[in-house]
């Protein structure tokens, strides 16, 4: 009884190795090569900042970002004041702080929805084509027709100004490219043997398309994800100082360059750190993408296991 326990055992504890094992691998070469591009760490340090001041922002926060002090208004930066006071005497640091979660949650929630929106519509059209793939890439090629900073203030302004209206105006501008990506890969994909011993072993449409198809369209994706983050920052930052995005007394990044434009000369840190901020977290973003692209290249990821 005891040595059919210690079987079980066994062979339990070997297949768990068996399937563990090529995630442990993956997981190596993807440290390995996050190790050789320091650019790719020091990105991963901002983004990671950046996402804790959205989180605890508001806690670290010095001074309540929305209370009025007219006596301490255009105060420049001091000890007390660290990145100074806008013409309302409010404290740039702390509105700068309590910011951080309106743009981070943008980036987020528009990639969220336009990644999984786009990237079905594409893995459909790939894979089904005919019909299919002429109804969603004339729809996509509607979208792609008009310049996209054009049509995301268009729609915009069509639904009133606030951030959830910036959100949709980007979603609606962002999907199209990753269904044309997608689409390609799964063109190429399609006609794969193991998408045909698939298709041959009775597995469904829906099936091939989730297990096979969109699994091997998700590097590209991941890649362009990772770049157009601090795309979709500027972006909703930029609707944002049109009046079309956040309104007072909304502490977003966007919103405090508008807010202080008007004293660029006078008050310079309302508007330059708010500006230094978006600066940083695009970098990261960017930085982390490069750095993305080489553990996802296929041509470098086998050099490494040759070495």
């Amino acid at each position: 009884m005891l040595d059919n326990k210690k079987r079980k055992l066994l062979s339990t504890y070997k297949r768990w190795r068996s399937r563990i094992n090529p995630q442990l691998k993956e997981l190596r070469l993807s440290l390995y090569v996050i190790r050789r591009s320091p650019l790719a760490l020091v990105g991963l340090g901002i983004i990671a900042a950046f996402i804790l001041l959205a989180i605890f922002g508001d806690f670290l926060a010095p001074y309540n970002p929305y209370t009025l002090n007219l006596e301490s208004r255009l105060q420049p930066p001091s000890f007390i004041h660290l990145f100074g006071t806008d013409e309302l005497g409010r404290d740039v640091f702390s509105r700068l702080l309590s910011g951080a979660k309106y743009s981070i949650e943008i980036g987020i929630i528009v990639l969220a929805v336009s990644i999984p929106l786009g990237s079905l519509l594409g893995a459909i059209a790939g894979y089904f084509g005919g019909i299919y793939d002429e109804v969603i890439m004339r729809t996509t090629d509607v979208f792609q027709a008009f310049p996209s900073l054009i049509l995301a203030m268009a729609v915009s302004a069509a639904l009133g100004p606030s951030l959830q209206n910036v959100m949709v105006a980007l979603i609606v501008v962002w999907w199209p490219p990753y269904a044309r990506l997608v689409r390609a890969t799964a063109l190429s994909i399609r006609d794969y043997a193991f998408v045909e011993a698939a298709r041959s072993m009775g597995a469904s449409k829906a099936r091939i398309i989730f297990q096979h198809i969109l699994p091997n369209s998700i590097s590209p994706v991941i890649i362009r994800a990772t770049l157009e983050m601090g795309a979709v920052i500027i972006w909703s930052a930029g609707l944002s100082f049109l009046g079309f995005g956040a309104q007072p007394p909304s502490p977003e990044w966007g919103r405090l360059i508008t807010e202080g434009r008007l004293y660029i000369f006078q008050a310079w840190w309302i508007t330059t750190f708010p500006g230094v901020a978006i600066l940083l977290v695009v970098l990261g973003f960017n930085l982390f993408g490069d750095g993305l692209r080489d553990i996802l290249d296929p041509k470098l990821r086998r050099v490494i296991e040759v070495k």
